[in-house]
């Protein structure tokens, strides 16, 4: 409530130097308070299995949306990422793909070989049969038009799926980016690597994507810090 407050007193300051009614703006010396970022609820493995169980194969846009949902789950890719890859930056014979991020920075991705299995079903069994149109030869996942994808589109498809599978929790694309992450952290993976993958400029913003809870901390301590390694190592040789 105060920051929208204060973002009303900026922008009214703002309107009143552009016609010269004020000055001065004394809303510089104001701050705002900092926002708790929301996180989007973390998906168990066993959940992501089942919402991708409810895609129905026997449909042509099936086969594309399990490699949708393959990716972004192997890839952790944000979905303004995913509906804009494109078939040259694919380097499935090693496992990377080549992604365009924020600010058009590029950064290469390891992708997983299930991912790569239903890209190339995809691609060899039901891409190949679509018209596509002009200007979107090169674009991986297109509609059953030869267009791209819309984000909303990825949205609502997620949505629909996660109904199907029963699953209460507030679900979107970014779900499974936010997930892919999590297990990553939890499996033991570095979080620098972690921040390589997600495309973050700081690796503040990494930690606030991969929370982790107070036991596995703790059990990190434990396994980890010296200290404990030496009382380890005492209780052993006694």
């Amino acid at each position: 409530s105060q920051a929208r407050i204060i973002s009303g007193i900026r922008s009214f300051y703002k309107y009143c130097l552009i016609e010269q009614i004020s000055k001065k703006d004394p809303t510089l010396l104001l701050e705002a308070p900092k926002l708790k970022r929301k996180l989007p609820d973390v998906l168990s493995f066993e959940e992501i299995e089942n919402i991708i169980s409810q895609i129905d194969l026997s449909k042509p846009e099936g086969g594309r949306n399990k490699a949708i949902l393959e990716t972004l789950y192997s890839s952790g890719l944000r979905v303004s990422e995913l509906v804009n890859l494109k078939i040259s930056q694919l380097y499935t014979d090693v496992g990377f793909i080549r992604v365009i991020g924020k600010g058009d920075k590029e950064r290469l991705v390891p992708i997983g070989q299930s991912a790569v299995k239903y890209i190339n079903i995809y691609r060899n069994n039901i891409r190949v049969h679509i018209l596509v149109q002009p200007g979107h030869e090169d674009t991986l996942f297109l509609s059953k038009r030869g267009t791209g994808l819309s984000r909303v589109m990825i949205f609502l498809l997620l949505k629909e799926l996660v109904r199907k599978a029963g699953i209460k929790k507030t679900i979107s694309p970014h779900s499974f980016r936010h997930s892919f992450a999590t297990h990553l952290l939890e499996g033991g993976a570095n979080l620098r690597a972690i921040q390589m993958m997600l495309g973050h400029e700081s690796i503040t913003t990494t930690e606030i994507y991969t929370h982790i809870d107070r036991s596995r901390l703790r059990s990190e301590i434990i396994e980890h810090h010296p200290r404990n390694i030496k009382s380890r190592e005492k209780k052993e040789n006694i």
